[in-house]
């Protein structure tokens, strides 16, 4: 039994859920009272996402609606499952029961097989066999949401034949010409017609994701959708993130249920019919921020920005693509570019003049309202090697040299935006991990191939090209999958070394995190090294529990407000961050939502306006809210550029966990 309280106080809620379960106590067997508003939250979301998440069956096979709310006298509930369960064997179908059996109106979802023949025939026979079932037991084939068309055939088996023939002449009084709901309850279509599955590709659809979790079939995860509208919320839930474009627009096609739908009809054709060419998707689409907040907050896991790069890969294949695409899509080289031609100074002094600024804006592509982030001076990698020769140099001349701790190795990755953007966070980061007794290394610049002579591993080694680790998230984020793979594979050379001898690898950058956790192995399902570096993704905090636990974190000892990066919710997860920043002392609760800026999201033209509404939801006005002493925590790069642009006179700039505990620290990066 699972009650809601609704007490002035917590202590009245308690006193009343006990005086519930009090009077409850004949039938009761055993009960427990949830006082916890964590628990209380979880408790919940098992009851809110019940109807999604029956939709998969224990193995992932697909489960459907039907019979999705026939009911029985409570008195009759038990005899009847026990007969439901037995007609389900008996057609070789299996259902989940989630609801509501204190009115004897169950809520399931069965296996049917909707897209075959055989399949639907079975459901048909199964459906007869039901009905009849639910009338011996004294039940109404709907007792919640109506009859519609799904049951309206077999009305004949509860009312009786003659009855029903009543209701149509009644009907033809009031709507001789049957122009109100036409095929429902009166003269109904049969009830295995009209299956929106009977018109989508009967084979898998060629694509460039793996959808592991569909059987590879891009129309399997495009079904996931059953239409549940947990995305169509008015404001974010509680820690969740999920859909920020549908509640700055309130429109349905910016949700991520109607973006399902608009998918659906493209694979059908029949309605969208210009396949992946349509502009219809493409317009719904833009306003999605890859947030991935669906990917956990959606009860049956739809991930909208993997679809959403599908789409755009093949849409623009073989065509002239929008300008930011090429601008920030291609970053990373961008970003290289500037560093071999040590060019950093001139670019941030370009960026700074205005006609200039503004012609490079609208060439690639980027709002005229956004400024153009400063490039630093020096790389991440640079200032890592310039400090390794420093301490060789100390130790040369016989001072204290520290190389890293004596505990494990790990392997920093020296991702875009820490590398050429935020060199200060990986640089307060290889302080910390050394002051937790781990040493520190980077990845490999240069593959190595193994000679086919047999020579030994040291020996057989040659040195072949340079080249440096990239994730690959601006190329997938933008729909370049044949890039972003090229990319991938570059890495996963690259990383041969680390991957064979299964060091950690720490990422700081949540985003990157996430696509080496999730786009690596799906768009390279049969690389085994794929898998494997997947598996090796570690976050900064996961990295500290795992290998230092012992240490103890510096105690900063001051309010923290900021917003849970949307990749960290939905892929990461933020449980070993929440540990670390209660061990240091920080407190309060990080917002939920999104920034907006979401990578290329926010800087690309006509997205600024959406970008700032996201922003105003919960994280600015939880930092305008904070008390001054209070630490405004942004892990990724997207969030804090976010905050300094909109925040910036009298706006304290957010900064990355690492940073904060390095000053905590008195360390110098």
């Amino acid at each position: 039994m699972f009650v809601e309280t609704g007490g002035d106080t917590p202590a009245q809620a308690r006193a009343h859920a006990e005086a519930i379960v009090r009077a409850a106590a004949d039938g009761t067997t055993d009960s427990l009272i949830v006082d916890d508003p964590a628990g209380q939250r979880a408790l919940w979301r098992i009851r809110e996402d019940a109807s999604g998440t029956a939709t998969r069956m224990p193995d992932g096979t697909e489960a459907w609606p039907g019979w999705e709310d026939c009911a029985v006298p409570p008195a009759r509930l038990g005899p009847y499952l026990r007969d439901f369960r037995g007609l389900l064997s008996q057609h070789g179908l299996r259902g989940t029961p989630y609801g509501h059996f204190g009115d004897g109106c169950i809520h399931v979802r069965i296996d049917f097989d909707l897209l075959s023949e055989t399949g639907v025939r079975r459901f048909r026979r199964f459906s007869e066999d039901l009905a009849e079932l639910v009338v011996a037991h004294g039940g109404s084939l709907s007792g919640e949401h109506g009859d519609g068309q799904a049951r309206a055939e077999l009305l004949p088996k509860m009312y009786g034949p003659e009855l029903v023939d009543l209701f149509g002449r009644i009907k033809d009084v009031w709507d001789p010409h049957g122009l109100l709901n036409p095929g429902v309850l009166v003269r109904p279509a049969r009830l295995d017609e009209n299956l929106r599955f009977a018109v989508l590709p009967r084979g898998p659809v060629d694509v460039e994701f793996a959808y592991p979790h569909d059987g590879g079939d891009f129309s399997a995860a495009v079904r996931r959708c059953v239409g549940v509208a947990k995305c169509r919320t008015e404001a974010a839930p509680s820690g969740g993130v999920m859909c920020p474009s549908f509640r700055v627009t309130g429109e349905e096609a910016h949700s991520t249920r109607g973006r399902a739908r608009l998918l659906h009809e493209m694979l059908a054709g029949e309605v969208v019919t210009d396949g992946w060419q349509s502009t219809e998707v493409r317009d719904a689409l833009d306003l999605c921020l890859s947030c991935k907040g669906c990917r956990t907050d959606c009860p049956v896991g739809v991930d909208m920005a993997t679809y959403k790069a599908e789409f755009l890969h093949h849409h623009y294949e073989g065509r002239r693509r929008p300008a930011a695409h090429y601008s920030m899509g291609w970053l990373p080289r961008w970003l290289r570019l500037v560093q071999h031609a040590r060019a950093a100074g001139v670019v941030n002094t370009l960026a700074r003049v205005g006609p200039l600024a503004a012609l490079g804006k609208r060439l690639g592509g980027i709002a005229s309202e956004r400024r153009i982030p400063r490039v630093a001076p020096e790389t991440f990698s640079a200032w890592w090697r310039r400090d390794l020769r420093r301490r060789v140099q100390v130790a040369r001349r016989g001072g204290a040299a520290r190389f890293g701790g004596d505990g494990p190795e790990v392997v920093l990755w020296p991702d875009t935006f820490t590398e050429h953007l935020a060199p200060q966070v990986g640089r307060a980061a290889v302080r910390v991990l050394e002051e937790a007794g781990l040493s520190v290394l980077l990845p490999p610049t240069r593959v190595f191939d193994y000679r086919p002579d047999g020579l030994s591993a040291v020996a057989g080694l040659l040195p072949s090209r340079r080249g440096r680790v990239c994730c690959g998230l601006t190329y997938v984020s933008t729909g370049q999958l044949d890039r972003a793979r090229a990319v991938l594979r570059r890495t996963l050379d690259l990383m041969r070394p680390v991957i064979d001898s299964g060091l950690p690898v720490v990422v700081l950058e949540p985003s990157c995190a996430a696509a080496l956790r999730t786009d690596l192995p799906e768009l390279l399902p049969d690389e085994p090294r794929a898998r494997h570096l997947a598996d090796s993704v570690l976050t900064f905090a996961e990295a500290l529990e795992r290998f230092a636990p012992h240490w103890d974190p510096p105690r900063v000892d001051r309010p923290a407000v900021g917003q849970t990066h949307c990749h960290q919710h939905a892929v990461l997860g933020d449980a070993a961050e929440r540990r670390l920043r209660e061990r240091a002392g920080l407190d309060g609760e990080l917002s939920g939502g999104c920034c907006g800026l979401a990578g290329n999201f926010g800087f690309e033209e006509g997205h600024y306006d959406v970008s700032v509404a996201c922003a105003e939801e919960q994280l600015l006005p939880a930092v305008r809210a904070a008390d001054d002493g209070a630490v405004v925590l942004a892990d990724g790069f997207s969030c804090r550029t976010q905050l300094e642009q909109l925040e910036r006179e009298g706006g304290r700039p957010g900064r990355h966990l690492v940073e904060v505990l390095a000053e905590a620290l008195g360390i110098t990066p």
